[in-house]
């Protein structure tokens, strides 16, 4: 008798094992579902902000090229006022009679 309960007892705990087993591989599985949806999630986050910045770059881009083109026209005006003599000759219009 005292082997048959015995045998009962293994076997009981024997089917807590398994079933101790199936259900950490269960949460096993499900923890890893959510890390896969959380990574896919975290990508579409950071895709939506990069997209979210694009407009800004380009007004950041807009601005700069204005100082540039302002910056440019400046110092071609310097320089053709340094090339041209202080006292440049003037020209006298002559009108021939005929």
């Amino acid at each position: 008798m005292v082997t048959g309960l015995m045998f009962i007892g293994i076997i009981i705990l024997l089917g807590f094992f398994v079933l101790m087993f199936v259900v950490g591989g269960y949460n096993a599985l499900v923890t890893l579902c959510n890390r896969y949806k959380n990574a896919y999630s975290q990508i579409d986050v950071q895709l939506k902000r990069r997209y979210d910045l694009i407009p800004n770059l380009v007004e950041t881009a807009k601005g700069y090229l204005q100082h540039e083109r302002g910056t440019l026209e400046a110092v071609i005006t310097a320089r053709n006022a340094a090339a041209t003599p202080m006292h440049a000759p003037l020209k006298i219009r002559v009108t021939l009679l005929q």
